[in-house]
């Protein structure tokens, strides 16, 4: 009978010398923001950190929410309603992450600027895999309300005798109220670091970013609000 190697010694395939190294790539992973003297400001790691960790939860966000559409469509609401609260979990780090920027004096952020070259927040690819995934999932959603045969009012109205699929509208609109939390959130840093009458990476004007923030990718769930009021108005 071989004997098992020391629980201290790796076992994973790699080079790193610890598995748990090895599993997360940390080599790799760290050295994918520039080092002390490629930096044109030391703020340039800040930055980098701050926007590679994003696209990280942007990935967990929407491969959870492309996962939770398949289930929907094959009618496991309770494990998509799940993985949904994961993904909004997800948004809610992104958002606070944003917090780090504030770090930045705005004088010494225009040094980092002069090194982004044409770089906007508009090319992630993270938001722009959000804007792929969210549409089928409203879609699904539609569907099974369909399927049970109900309005979107009465989702909401007969909801205790439809927990799953109330639960899901719900969790649908977080989603997009998080994916827009986090859109003003991103505008009010843009604005407090470089102002909002600046003209950004790409030649946009920062004030187009702050008129995305009234874009949502549910607009009927925010209007239904609007139609339960006024079916039980107040006396």
């Amino acid at each position: 009978m071989s004997e098992r190697p020391p629980l201290s010694e790796a076992i994973l395939a790699g080079d790193a010398p610890s598995d748990y190294e090895r599993y997360l790539r940390t080599e790799e992973l760290l050295a994918l923001q520039k080092t002390a003297d490629e930096w044109i400001h030391r703020d340039e790691l800040l930055f980098q950190t701050v926007h590679q960790s994003s696209e990280l939860w942007l990935k967990l966000a929407w491969n959870e929410i492309e996962e939770a559409t398949r289930l929907v469509r094959e009618r496991d609401l309770a494990a998509a309603n799940r993985l949904l609260r994961r993904a909004n979990d997800a948004f809610k780090i992104v958002t606070g992450i944003l917090d780090m920027l504030e770090h930045m004096s705005p004088w010494e952020y225009t040094t980092v600027r002069k090194v982004l070259g044409h770089g906007s927040g508009f090319d992630s690819p993270g938001f722009r895999e959000l804007r792929r995934v969210l549409p089928p999932l409203g879609e699904a959603f539609h569907a099974e309300r369909e399927q049970a045969g109900l309005s979107l009012v009465e989702v909401y109205t007969h909801g205790r005798e439809h927990e799953d699929l109330y639960q899901l509208a719900e969790l649908l609109i977080e989603v997009d109220e998080r994916v827009i939390v986090w859109r003003v959130r991103h505008f009010k840093v843009v604005e407090r670091v470089i102002g909002g009458g600046a003209i950004g990476t790409q030649g946009t004007p920062v004030e187009v970013l702050g008129r995305l923030i009234h874009k949502s990718f549910f607009p009927e769930l925010w209007d239904v609000r609007n139609e339960l009021t006024a079916l039980n108005p107040p006396e």
